[in-house]
């Protein structure tokens, strides 16, 4: 087969022309179509070209794909109404998410036409909570490899293996980098290697939401060990077999990846997922001033939950900068939610460290006090001063309660970040609605076993007052006669757009003011004036609201001079920037 050659351009103006993959038998010409070399079943074999039943008669005499497939010729819409008759007809959730698996391992434009067609339905079932179960499952039940994965004990070989991923062949083929070192999965812990199927679920949700162009990302596993004992013990465990590394030997190796990535792919933003609370912090703190790069379980769910705090506020209608937050659960999440809102509130006329004592929070040991020993760099700006709490009740093993925190302060915002379920209860909530007259709730812990609270025992205790936001999907709630719809207070409606916006101006850093500026974009989106209107907007308009992101995100990288390329308008540049799952026209060469 002839080596690859470039042989046009594609897309927006001026955009090279570029490989969809790794293969060596096809490219992309000036009007969109492929040009391959690929013969028979090879064709079939590559799922960025595969087009089944859709190769027209034409394609098939060309492609010599004539007698390897039924005659009959489809349309992707008659696939992917067939795909979705088999996706509804499969036994549980986990079922669905290996058919989509493989779906995208045979086609990958009719996977990502279908999920974008059934974007909400489809989003837990190829991300959170569903992928939670196929992480578990990752070494017993391996289908195609996806992804790069880099192991700590093979620091050499890092380079090597971004070179040999599927993505583009040159240092501007590749836009986003998703990376893991899966110590911190969702609300299941440490799962060692299988925790690539985050970062293939997030580059997924990117894809569907706000058509990031799916070849030119890489998923990549940070392997430095798991310390799940049962791992270590499976002799069938496919990652790196021992406890975790820490310490300077784990900090080299993340410089050795980032240092290595920039180097191949220059243009391409570093996301963070799932990496455990020391470590992502230390990461962000690194990185964030000096490269293109975001943690999102810091800083993504930061955002939501400040357009969640605002949406809710329109309801409401008082100022950010008047409220009294108790965070429960303050973690890597937790403070990173303190930080971007106390940020916001110095907008609204706060000095920084005003801010901060708007601030209690509580973790595993109760509310986060000056002389606590054992407090994160990340937690001591919340820190209460001794003196102040030197009367409240303080358990000698557990430190001061939720319940006494709530009962002495009247936050008008609860926030949930703890994973503890029911944390939230009627004691609680009634004593809270006792001290406002619109309490916003948000038990945002994930999955819905995790909550902190149900949506309906939330408006039940409030007298239907609560304004609520929930990390998991909840169905609406019925009381006094009206409908509450519960908004979903998804990092899905952050990140697409965020990298999007990121991308189409390839911006050097990744500030707190764009995360606020998506932060707004999606708070003026809510309808403020329906009783029991969600205070975000519903996740059927993920794709509309990706692009008011990715437009606000663009704008103020643009305001804060941030950007390396200054598009003449920022919104047709955005959506022309957004990638279509539709067949192109192949050509035989």
């Amino acid at each position: 087969m002839p080596a690859f050659q470039s042989t046009g351009k594609v897309g927006a103006a001026g955009e090279p022309a570029r490989r969809m993959g790794r293969t060596k038998f096809y490219c992309v010409a000036d009007d969109g179509s492929f040009q391959i070399s690929a013969r028979g079943f090879d064709v079939l074999r590559t799922p960025q070209i595969n087009k089944g039943t859709a190769f027209t008669e034409r394609e098939r005499e060309a492609l010599r794909l004539v007698g390897l497939l039924p005659p009959a010729v489809l349309t992707l819409e008659q696939q992917a109404e067939r795909a979705y008759e088999l996706f509804v007809k499969q036994a549980d959730d986990l079922a669905r998410n290996t058919f989509l698996t493989a779906m995208r391992d045979r086609n990958e434009t009719l996977f990502f036409h279908l999920l974008a067609s059934h974007v909400v339905e489809m989003l837990p079932v190829i991300y959170t909570p569903t992928v939670g179960l196929a992480i578990q499952q990752y070494s017993h039940q391996l289908r195609r490899p996806r992804g790069v994965f880099l192991s700590i004990d093979r620091p050499h070989e890092i380079e090597s293996a971004l070179r040999n991923n599927e993505a583009g062949d040159g240092p501007d083929d590749v836009d986003l980098i998703v990376a893991t070192d899966a110590e911190a999965i969702l609300g299941i812990g440490d799962w060692g290697v299988g925790g690539i199927d985050i970062c293939i679920g997030k580059l997924s949700v990117y894809t569907a939401a706000a058509g990031i162009d799916p070849s030119r990302t890489i998923p990549v596993m940070l392997d430095v060990g798991t310390n799940r004992q049962s791992l270590l013990d499976d002799p069938l465990y496919l990652g790196y077999r021992n406890r975790r590394v820490r310490g300077d030997p784990y900090r080299a190796f993340i410089d050795a990846y980032v240092s290595t990535a920039l180097r191949v792919y220059p243009n391409a933003l570093l996301h963070w997922e799932d990496l455990g609370a020391s470590n992502a912090r230390w990461v962000l703190n690194t990185y964030r001033s000096s490269i293109c790069t975001f943690n999102d379980d810091v800083q993504g769910t930061a955002s939501i939950v400040l357009a969640a705090v605002v949406g809710a506020l329109k309801v409401a209608r008082g100022r950010l900068r008047d409220q009294r937050f108790v965070i429960f659960g303050a973690g890597t999440a937790g403070s990173g939610v303190a930080d971007l809102i106390a940020e916001a509130m110095t907008s609204d006329g706060l000095s920084r460290e005003e801010a901060a004592r708007r601030f209690w929070c509580v973790d595993r040991n109760g509310l986060l006090i000056e002389d606590m020993l054992d407090l994160y760099d990340f937690q001591r700006p919340y820190a209460r001063p001794t003196s102040e709490v030197a009367q409240w009740h303080r358990d000698p093993e557990r430190g001061i309660a939720l319940a006494e925190v709530v009962r002495r302060v009247a936050p008008t915002v609860l926030i949930g970040s703890s994973g503890v379920t029911g944390a939230f209860d009627e004691a609680i909530v009634r004593q809270m609605a006792r001290g406002t007259p619109r309490p916003i709730i948000l038990p945002l812990s994930n999955p819905t076993a995790l909550a902190e609270a149900e949506p309906g025992n939330l408006i039940a205790w409030s007298d239907g007052k609560a304004l609520i936001a929930t990390g998991s999907p909840f169905a609406p709630v019925e009381y006094g006669g009206a409908m509450y719809f519960i908004a979903q207070a998804n990092n899905a409606m952050i990140f697409p757009g965020l990298g999007l916006g990121t991308i189409v101006t390839r911006a050097r850093l990744i500030s707190d003011g764009m995360f606020a500026a998506a932060a707004a974009a999606i708070a003026d989106m809510v309808d403020a004036s329906q009783l029991g209107a969600p205070i975000l907007p519903p996740m059927e308009r993920m794709r509309d609201v990706s692009i008011r992101v990715a437009v606000a995100v663009a704008s103020q990288a643009l305001r804060e001079g941030l950007a390396r390329v200054v598009p003449p308008d920022v919104e047709a540049a955005v959506r022309n920037a957004m990638w279509q799952p539709r067949y192109r026209c192949i050509e035989a060469i």
